[in-house]
């Protein structure tokens, strides 16, 4: 299956190169936003974004690569030799990712997944990538499902749910240490179909001791990584799909049990959607749903001439940055 997205990192030196390329070469402008450039190639478009990051789509795109982006801007061959200019990433490890944990509804959800060389070169003609560079809710889906399959058992799911999350957000005060717990738990519950597995990596989100501390004894043994954009890595890229569909899931479960709209993110949508819920089943019914130390939780109690008072201790929570705390382990759904 040919590809048809591509993503490069440029240099200072390359970004200049390509702005030259695609304003003096014969490519059509386009307006989006957060590029330096952007515009329509052969059957592909090109966006340069203002991170440094070339992103190429379309049914061309690889043509692209190979005979304009390669030789004239990167200098170098690195379509097709993936497997050569990173060999870790097709090596046996698992990749580790959350969803939700920015969004105000439904609960953070941490999945880790498995890569060897055959599911390496599966992801890749599947176009396993990052989650947040699929647009699609249903094709992310459908990727996590096909990621699944080609799983089997290789795979874990972590479902920290909203009231559980909230108890351990009152006692911990910290979601960088909720993030390390749910990780060592995703970590530790695939080794059990992984036992020999060497290396976990997951993208940099607090000092790696945190989860190591929170490793149990078979956990510990691992090679534990972390690293900026570890979402490139196919683990971590199959790992983000499979979270982020286990939390899509999750809000159709709420949508379902509430008979009210869910959203996504923290928006003025999700603050009247919150209203609506506290309206029909009253203030605590937040943390059965939502994330209740967001802001977002004292905008909308606010509205409704209510306080934090209303939700009780484990809604009272405020942010905190660091405070010694016990694991919770109650509430959690796992899968794998």
């Amino acid at each position: 299956m040919k590809r048809h997205s591509f993503s490069f990192t440029l240099t200072a030196e390359q970004q200049a190169q390509l702005q030259k390329l695609l304003h003096e070469g014969n490519y059509r402008p386009l307006h989006l936003p957060y590029t330096r450039a952007a515009a329509a190639g052969p059957d592909c478009t090109i966006a340069l974004y203002l991170s440094g990051k070339c992103l190429i789509q379309g049914s061309g795109a690889a043509d692209w690569v190979t005979y304009v982006l390669e030789p004239e801007i990167l200098r170098e061959v690195r379509l097709g030799y993936e497997a050569v200019l990173h060999p870790e990433a097709s090596a046996p490890h698992m990749g580790v990712d959350e969803s939700g944990k920015g969004d105000f509804f439904g609960p953070l959800v941490i999945a880790a997944a498995y890569v060897d060389p055959a599911l390496a070169k599966a992801f890749e003609a599947l176009n396993v990538r990052d989650s947040k560079r699929v647009t699609s809710d249903r094709v992310a889906e459908q990727l996590a499902l096909d990621i699944r399959r080609l799983l089997g058992n290789r795979y874990s799911l972590v479902v920290i749910g909203p009231r559980a999350y909230n108890r351990l957000y009152a006692r911990l005060r910290n979601v960088n240490r909720i993030l390390a717990w749910g990780h060592a738990r995703a970590i530790e519950n695939l080794l059990a179909a992984v036992p020999d597995c060497p290396r976990a990596l997951s993208d940099q989100f607090g000092p790696k001791r945190q989860i190591e501390q929170a490793l149990l004894q078979q956990g510990r043994r691992l090679q534990l990584e972390q690293r900026p954009r570890a979402e490139s890595d196919p683990a971590v890229a199959a790992a983000s799909l499979l979270a982020r569909a286990g939390f899509l899931r999750a809000l159709r479960e709420l949508q379902e049990k509430y008979g009210c709209a869910i959203p996504k993110g923290a928006s003025a949508q999700v603050q009247a959607a919150a209203r609506q819920l506290v309206d029909k089943q009253g203030p605590q019914v937040l943390l059965d749903a939502a994330k209740c130390h967001f802001r977002t939780a004292d905008a909308v109690l606010a509205q409704l001439h209510l306080n934090r008072g209303a939700l009780g201790p484990e809604g009272a929570a405020v942010s905190r940055p660091t405070l010694r705390g016990r694991h919770e382990t109650g509430a959690l759904r796992t899968e794998g």
